[in-house]
C-alpha cells in the first residue's frame, strides 16, 4: 500500500478508535490494519498508537500526524471532487450525519432519489442523537435539530417542526386523556436517557411558560424506541411532528393538550465554510432546499 494508503488507514484507527472498526469501514481485517499501521510506524521511527487490549489511541507524536494526515487526506478528496466541476456528474463520498429520527422518518426515502440521480456518489450516513464536530470527523453535511448555539457552519434552514405530545388510543383509554399540562405529572411520560433537554417538556399557559419533566416507568437512550413504545400503548411521548404525523393521521396516535403548544422546533442543514465547496456537497444542499424548504412534507 502507498502512503497514501497508510494514512487512510491511520486516521480511520484514530478514529475510530479500534483496528476492527477501521477495518469495517475501508473492507480490511483488523489485523491487515495492524499491520499496516506497525508497517507505517517502521518507516517513520517514531510510535504513532499507544495500545492496550482494550483502548487505542494516539501518542503526542501521533496526533500531530493524525491532524496532519486529516488535512492532506481532504486536500486529496477535495481535488478528486474538483473533477466534478467540469460539467461531469460529482463523485466521490458524501458523508453526511443526522439524527436517527429524522433519517428514518423523512431523509431515507429522499437518499435513494438524489442516488439515483447522482449514481457515481458514494453515500455515508452516519446517525447520531449528539452534535459531532463536522471537521474532525470529516462530514460533508449535518441536519440538525432544534436553535442552533453560535457556530463556523454554514446554516441553511429546511423547515420546522410541531413537537407533539401524544399518546396511542389504547393508553388513554386505561389511564384517561390529560386536559392541563400539569395531569401530566400523573400519566407515565417516556423519557430519553441521552438528551436531558429532550425530557423537559415546555407548555404555554395562561399564567406563561410552564416545564413539565417527563417521569415514568420507561427510558430508553433511543428516539424511535420511544416512538414504537407509544404506539404500543405504554405511555405518553412528545416526538417531532416529522416522526409522529402519519401515525396521528391514521389514528394510531392522538394529539394532547394542543392549545399549550409552544414554539416548532427549527431544522437547519449545516455544513463546514470552504472557500471552494465541493460540487457534491452543492448538489446534495440544492436538493434538499428543492424538497423541503418550501413547502415540508411532514406539514
Amino acid at each position: 500500500m502507498d502512503q497514501l494508503g497508510e494514512m487512510r488507514v491511520f486516521a480511520a484507527a484514530v478514529r475510530h478508535g479500534s483496528f476492527s472498526a477501521a477495518g469495517r469501514q475501508l473492507n480490511l481485517s483488523p489485523s491487515a490494519v495492524s499491520k499496516l499501521v506497525t508497517r507505517l510506524e517502521a518507516r517513520l521511527g517514531v510510535r504513532l498508537l499507544n495500545r492496550t487490549t482494550r483502548t487505542l489511541g494516539p501518542t503526542e507524536a501521533g496526533q500531530q500526524f493524525f491532524q496532519r494526515c486529516q488535512d492532506i487526506l481532504a486536500d486529496v478528496e477535495d481535488a478528486e471532487d474538483a473533477l466534478g466541476d467540469d460539467g461531469r456528474s460529482p463523485r466521490g463520498t458524501l458523508r453526511i450525519n443526522s439524527t436517527p429520527g429524522f433519517a428514518q422518518h423523512q431523509l431515507l426515502p429522499l437518499l435513494v432519489a438524489f442516488q439515483q440521480r447522482h449514481p457515481q456518489l458514494r453515500l455515508e450516513l452516519h446517525l447520531t442523537g449528539q452534535a459531532v464536530d463536522l471537521v474532525a470527523e470529516r462530514v460533508d453535511l449535518a441536519i440538525r435539530l432544534g436553535a442552533l448555539k453560535e457556530t463556523s457552519l454554514i446554516a441553511r434552514p429546511l423547515g420546522d417542526s410541531r413537537r407533539l405530545v401524544c399518546a396511542s388510543p389504547a393508553y388513554l383509554e386505561r389511564h384517561g386523556t390529560p386536559c392541563v399540562p400539569d395531569d401530566l405529572r400523573a400519566h407515565n411520560c417516556l423519557r430519553l436517557s441521552t438528551s436531558r433537554s429532550f425530557n423537559q417538556w415546555h407548555f404555554a399557559t395562561p399564567d406563561g411558560e410552564v416545564t413539565v419533566e417527563a417521569d415514568g416507568g420507561f427510558v430508553t437512550d433511543n428516539v424511535e424506541a420511544l416512538y414504537g413504545y407509544a404506539l404500543e400503548g405504554g405511555g405518553i411521548a412528545r416526538l417531532a411532528g416529522f416522526m409522529v404525523q402519519p401515525a396521528i393521521d391514521d389514528g394510531r396516535l392522538v394529539p394532547l393538550l394542543q392549545p399549550f403548544a409552544v414554539a416548532r422546533q427549527q431544522i437547519h442543514l449545516l455544513y463546514p465554510h470552504r472557500k471552494h465547496l465541493a460540487r457534491k456537497v452543492t448538489v446534495f444542499v440544492d436538493f434538499l432546499l428543492e424538497n423541503y424548504r418550501n413547502n415540508p412534507p411532514w406539514d
